[in-house]
């Protein structure tokens, strides 16, 4: 096959993917465990997150598992952000790679919403010159999740990566844990640098807080209250599928546009249908210079808030730190991202 009609074939592949209605995922209004969709990773958050086909070291575990098997060796890297409300989002990832049997992945989230005052009705008064509703108790709420990732090239363009992992919520007076899975391919088709990916993540059973909760009913006519028992309901987790592509547009032999041997232009596209939305679109570019320097770009079509992105990069023999502005429109503040890694060939 030559390699018009490769791109040709591989660009028809992308079109019917997405004009498939994406696994007949239900449409649910509301999802548990929302800060699984909440991203540390600074470069994929300068891209636009549009980093299924993009990712290749052990920070890519949160996006597509395949994107492992390019740890040549070991890979470690953690990020930080600074969220809404005071809440904090850390992680930690790292990769190894065991020649003829795979690659190995570790992932760690923690959620850090920090400490709630409880207030309640019986407790409201004057306290000084402010009218106070503080119980005395303090709640704090938060999450994690941890997970394990396997991943490995079945031939030298296809490879794939599961991942299993165990989250938590803690919501202060109730907390509810589950397993869930994540899988992904990665194939690079032969034509220059295109890249495909298909990914699933948060793939799961419901999330119940209550397995029983006991409803008060109050009879006005027999002056008397009575208590009924219903089963906790279930919410889904924020089950997404992704269908990403990427290539060089300036790079090494096997860019699109021409070859430089300082420069490099990445671009990058993901099709997301979650679970809770419409179809949504993330669009990313990365510039690298001398692979030292790196500036990122990126924007979001069909979302509620978040439009663009800009971020930078600097990578120095083994280590890398990375940072990523994203613009959460009119109504909210802007968000900071900070990661750090390295790397052992």
């Amino acid at each position: 096959m030559s390699q018009t009609k490769k791109f040709t074939v591989t660009i028809l592949i992308i079109l019917l993917a997405g004009s498939i209605p994406v696994l007949a995922f239900e449409k649910v209004g509301t999802t548990s465990f929302q800060f699984l969709k909440v991203t540390t990773n600074a470069r994929a958050a300068g891209m636009g997150e549009a980093y299924t086909a993009v990712a290749d070291n052990s920070d890519g575990l949160f996006y597509n598992p395949a994107a492992i098997v390019h740890v040549k060796n070991l890979d470690f890297s953690a990020g930080y952000l600074d969220w809404f409300l005071d809440i904090y989002h850390s992680s930690i990832t790292a990769a190894y790679t065991v020649p003829g049997i795979g690659s190995f992945g570790i992932q760690g989230l923690l959620t850090n919403a920090g400490e709630i005052k409880v207030t309640a009705v019986s407790a409201l008064g004057f306290v000084g010159d402010k009218y106070l509703g503080y119980t005395g108790e303090v709640i704090k709420p938060g999450a994690m999740m941890v997970g394990l990732s396997y991943a490995r090239s079945l031939t030298e363009k296809f490879s794939f990566g599961v991942t299993v992992k165990y989250a938590r919520e803690d919501l202060g007076v109730r907390a509810a844990g589950n397993i869930s899975f994540d899988g992904g391919l990665l194939y690079e088709t032969g034509f220059r640098s295109l890249k495909l990916s298909a990914v699933i993540r948060h793939f799961g059973p419901e999330v119940k807080f209550y397995d029983e909760v006991d409803i008060a009913r109050y009879d006005p006519v027999n002056d008397v209250t009575y208590y009924q028992k219903y089963s906790g309901k279930g919410y889904p987790l924020p089950q997404t599928f992704n269908i990403g592509v990427s290539a060089y547009l300036i790079g090494s032999s096997e860019s699109m546009w021409f070859d430089s041997g300082t420069q490099t232009l990445q671009i990058a596209f993901d099709m997301v249908q979650p679970r809770d939305f419409d179809q949504q679109y993330n669009v990313g570019l990365e510039y690298g210079f001398r692979n030292i320097l790196f500036l990122r770009g990126g924007y979001k079509l069909n979302y509620d808030s978040e439009t663009f992105s800009l971020g930078f990069g600097l990578a120095y023999d083994r280590y890398r730190i990375d940072y990523a502005y994203t613009d959460y429109g009119e109504f909210l503040d802007p968000v900071h991202r900070f990661s750090f890694g390295f790397s052992i060939d």
